[in-house]
């Protein structure tokens, strides 16, 4: 298959795009390389892996760049590119709206254009708001500016879906992790600060639980879905693990692995910030025939054992 993956020097991204082409796939990744969350070396280095092993790079912004040309003759179109992260969603709600919504309605106009076969967009958990534990018909209420926009993008792809016949697939992530991890999130910034005796910075008081997913895993649903053909329900899938942890017993853990303790400052939570995510994958294991394979302590050593290894600059 020809696949193009949007913002594919990204975490999740990058991952995906060297999985599709070591499977053989012919593989075209776009990336803007921003540097609005962390430094764009960390992409940078991400493209040049890809690179370096034959994947076609395509440095463009997708909300301001003619990407027609791009698209044309995909069989396969995977939207990785999103601006994540609660945080800063609440003060640069522009910026989110630019990419995670215009940017999506310009790669759907190529995609009606040029037939694509199937079409990926990958949402979030935070689409569900506070608590995310029910199936993908759960209520949807975003608490942060970064949900509402993630929404927004799955009910845009929807409106294609219904009036152009976009042959559409939604996974939803549930809090991904593992190797090449963004260094503002959360076991990023934990492991580095264990392994490098600074402070952890937990926001609110860590009783926060996740249902957190190794990127491997992601990947490998992602790929599933790009298998299915026919499924008599509507294609949205929630994508997580199984084992749910609280951001304290996290930091446990990390202590255990790296074989140090943590020192911690608690400051308030972060607005929108989710109490509970425990993703109900039955529809996943039904119709991808897919579900997590990687405990928890496993991924959290593999990314201890990357962090350890990587130059990764800081944010």
């Amino acid at each position: 298959m020809k696949i193009l993956v949007t913002g594919g020097a990204g975490f999740i991204g990058s991952h995906l795009a060297e999985k599709l082409h070591d499977d053989g796939h012919r593989v075209t990744v776009i990336d803007s390389l921003s540097n609005f969350l962390y430094p764009k070396e960390i992409k940078e280095q991400n493209a040049q892996l890809l690179i370096s092993k034959g994947v076609n790079f395509i440095h463009t912004d997708l909300s301001k760049s003619n990407i027609e040309l791009f698209v044309k003759d995909q069989d396969a179109v995977v939207n990785q590119a999103a601006i994540p992260g609660l945080a800063k969603s609440w003060s640069n709600i522009d910026v989110y709206i630019e990419s995670n919504v215009i940017g999506l309605a310009k790669l759907l106009d190529a995609c009606i254009k040029f037939k694509t076969p199937k079409f990926i967009q990958i949402s979030t958990s935070s689409v569900y708001g506070f608590s995310a534990t029910g199936n993908e018909n759960s209520p949807k209420s975003p608490a942060s500016p970064y949900g509402v926009t993630k929404l927004a993008a799955e009910n845009l792809a929807k409106a294609y879906e219904m009036n152009f016949g976009l042959n559409l697939t939604i996974l939803r992530y549930f809090s991904v992790y593992g190797p090449r991890q963004r260094p503002d999130m959360a076991f990023a910034r934990f492991i580095d600060a264990v392994l490098n005796d600074r402070k952890i910075t937990i926001f609110g008081d860590g009783s926060q639980s996740r249902t957190n997913t190794f990127v491997s895993d992601v990947v490998e649903a992602t790929i599933s879905a790009l298998h299915l053909d026919r499924c008599p329900e509507e294609k949205i899938f929630n994508i997580s693990g199984c084992e749910s942890s609280s951001i304290q017993e996290i930091v446990k853990r990390i202590e255990k692995i790296v074989g140090k303790s943590a020192s911690i400052d608690y400051l308030p939570r972060v607005f929108g910030d989710q109490n509970q995510t425990m993703g109900d994958i039955d529809k996943a294991k039904k119709y991808l025939n897919w579900e997590p394979k990687t405990k928890i302590n496993e991924g959290l050593e593999a990314q201890v054992d990357w962090q350890k290894k990587s130059q990764i600059p800081k944010s």
